[in-house]
């Protein structure tokens, strides 16, 4: 249920106080095509934008804690993916990509969002943010959902960005995951990548696919992540989760000593540097099936960059390496739907054939495009493939496809193609 809209400024004087549900519905102006209540706020729909607004009811006079809480519940029930809190404005939510103000909030000061963070925030993690002036840190509320939060400093001022990071791991189906993903989390061995953009949902499709591993496979699986976001309890295979900071001190040295663990299955929450690609890359080489993640828009570029952090001279042993180990790239993005609220999931995906295979061994990427592009019987496509054909469904509007696109004229030629208007 979305609660929170621009339009606010505009509607403070229609939620009153009235004496009764049937007084109150008459006072409803005639945009507005459901009225609902959550925690003493007039809650209600704005018929041509499936989102709402609020108006609170009374000044609460709320401890930090509460607070909290109320702010939480409040961006886990409008559909929120993250909370923003930042001096000289209300509270903030992004809704289907777009940032609301939570307007029934008053400005905040760096005062009190220290007050709110710090009330989530371990004394150790209190002196590292002191100290470094940043932190990642993760949290849960029961029965409403787990998050990851960032808190930093801008101006001086202190800021926090808030992410939801649900319970319920949602399912291949539910993502809309191609159909690659079933033979990705059936390998016994490789390098897997699931890459995008910050905010494209790369941590719930890694999510869904180690659910699904660890419900359908007796092994052991060990996660590595800063912080830990989705939380897994044993199924048929046993799941330890290592936190960068807390339970190991880097994600090199993590993967360094994994080997001496007994593991079947590796996910590297973020490949952030030489050393850590260099490990993922080895642990895949001896025989393990390793999940990671790149803040990379394509499958070409993923492969591009993991060498490039390399030396030159040792480029080709990389090239070499990678040719070997790497089983699959998916680089996706989260659109706004054409109809409705809610983002849809598009991906590119790359299977590395024989073919693909001899190209990155032999320093011949740019010839991978192509590949991927004639490659639709091993389950492969490309982004503008994939644009498309979510535009020719109705799922997307062509406008979002044109913004999304990395090359526009064979995204042109594609709708010509399949005889859309470009």
């Amino acid at each position: 249920m979305g609660i929170f809209d621009e339009e606010a400024k505009k509607t403070e004087g229609i939620a009153q106080k009235h004496t009764s549900d049937r007084e109150h519905e008459k006072n409803v102006p005639s945009n507005v095509k459901k009225l609902d209540r959550i925690n003493g706020r007039d809650v209600f729909f704005i018929a041509h934008k499936e989102k709402a607004v609020t108006k609170e009811v009374g000044k609460a006079n709320l401890n930090v804690l509460n607070l909290n809480k109320k702010m939480l519940f409040e961006m886990v029930n409008s559909g929120a993916s993250d909370l923003h809190l930042t001096a000289g404005v209300p509270p903030c939510v992004r809704v289907d990509g777009s940032i609301y103000r939570m307007y029934q909030y008053d400005m905040l000061t760096s005062d009190k969002i220290q007050q709110v963070v710090y009330s989530l925030l371990k004394d150790k993690q209190k002196k590292d943010f002191e100290q470094n002036n940043e932190l990642d840190f993760s949290f849960g509320l029961p029965g409403l959902s787990r998050f990851r939060a960032n808190v930093f400093k801008q101006r001086g001022n202190i800021a926090c960005a808030i992410r939801q990071i649900p319970y319920k791991k949602m399912s291949f189906g539910e993502l809309g995951l191609p159909a690659a993903i079933d033979d990705f989390v059936k390998l016994p061995r490789g390098l897997i990548l699931v890459t995008g953009p910050t905010g494209c949902g790369k941590s719930t499709t890694l999510a869904s696919m180690i659910d699904y591993i660890n419900k359908t496979r007796p092994c052991h699986i060990i996660t590595i992540e800063d912080p830990i976001e989705y939380t897994y309890s044993h199924h048929t295979a046993i799941v330890n989760q290592r936190q960068v900071g807390d339970d190991t001190s880097s994600f090199f040295i993590a993967l360094k000593y994994a080997l001496r663990e007994d593991p079947d299955v590796i996910m590297v929450g973020e490949m952030r540097d030489t050393e850590t690609i260099g490990a993922a890359i080895t642990i895949a080489e001896t025989g393990h099936l390793v999940f990671a993640t790149l803040h990379t828009n394509s499958a070409i570029e993923s492969i591009n960059r993991m060498i490039d952090a390399f030396p030159a001279h040792q480029q080709s042993q990389i090239r070499t390496q990678l040719a070997f180990v790497l089983q699959g790239v998916m680089t996706q993005q989260l659109i706004p739907r054409a109809h409705g609220p809610g983002r849809v999931l598009v991906c590119e995906i790359l299977i590395p054939t024989t073919a693909i295979r001899s190209m990155i061994r032999e320093d011949k990427l740019h010839q991978v495009y192509a590949a991927i592009q004639t490659g639709k019987q091993y389950k492969m496509q490309t982004m503008n493939e994939a644009l498309t054909v979510a535009v020719k469904k109705g799922i997307i509007s062509s406008k979002e496809a044109k913004n999304r696109s990395m090359n526009k004229i064979e995204l042109k030629n594609l709708f010509k193609h399949y005889g859309m208007v470009y």
